[in-house]
């Protein structure tokens, strides 16, 4: 038998597999750099405002009692606001039915999407959100869109104030355009970042307008998700150069002594 032969067949086994477990173990920590943001928690609950008893769309908060015995879990306010099931033209509120000009769907099929009015009653769409880390950024996304109550016409433009907190000075907006009379916006994604300042915040939601007759701000898809700290990022990637290094280091060495034998 030929046992530089076998030597040889024994070394570049090894070689292989030592590379193909460096490639495995940087292809792993990449994906934990990188995604840590996509796989982190939701810490909303309800993001598309779910109607719960019932089937219809409908005004939605303390300012409105519902004989038809439904909710909207999760979420709190005491304005002129309602929340449309998905191909629902009207809903049920306290000054009767509310039409929008369009029905809008919703970015992901078969979710709700709230709509508030930024003149009428105004009032903002609110939840508490638990299980902050004091010091640290998170990342508040939702979709957004703007319509008009059927019924009126002229232009409208509307915007979202959002803050997560209870200092009003973090408040961020997203950016309102003018839209055609009983026309639709389309739906935007929009994220803002925010410092817990407690293991518990308050996040609002409040429906604006510069003026228009009369708007309504519609919002969906509500997300609260941490930050990954760029430290954590930075040691993964640092993780994956030393991995490197070893990789061309075995090769170097393993192949100084293929020609050795």
């Amino acid at each position: 038998m030929d046992t530089r032969r076998s030597g040889l067949c024994i070394v570049r086994g090894s070689q292989a597999f030592g590379a193909r477990a460096i490639r495995g173990a940087s292809a792993a920590l990449l994906i934990a750099a990188f995604s840590g943001s996509a796989m982190a928690q939701n810490l909303v609950q309800n993001g598309s405002f779910a109607v719960t008893g019932g089937t219809t769309s409908i005004q939605f908060g303390t300012g409105y009692s519902n004989s038809l015995g439904e909710s909207v879990a999760d979420w709190t306010t005491a304005g002129y606001n309602f929340v449309f099931l998905p191909g629902s033209t009207t809903a049920q509120g306290s000054g009767g039915s509310l039409s929008l000009g369009t029905s809008p769907a919703p970015p992901i099929a078969g979710e709700n999407y709230a709509a508030a009015d930024p003149i009428y009653e105004q009032g903002p769409i609110t939840q508490t959100i638990n299980g902050l880390t004091i010091g640290q950024t998170y990342a508040v996304s939702f979709a957004w869109a703007e319509a008009q109550q059927t019924g009126f016409t002229g232009t409208v433009n509307d915007y979202w104030a959002v803050n997560l907190g209870p200092n009003s000075a973090t408040t961020q907006d997203t950016t309102g355009k003018t839209i055609a009379t009983q026309s639709f916006s389309g739906w935007m994604n929009q994220t803002f970042d925010f410092i817990a300042t407690s293991s518990s915040e308050l996040l609002s939601f409040t429906s604006m307008s510069p003026g228009g007759s009369p708007p309504f701000a519609l919002l969906t898809n509500v997300s609260v998700t941490q930050v990954p700290e760029p430290a954590s990022v930075a040691m993964v990637l640092t993780g994956v150069v030393g991995l490197i290094g070893l990789a061309r280091r075995r090769r170097s060495t393993d192949g100084g002594s293929l020609t050795r034998a």
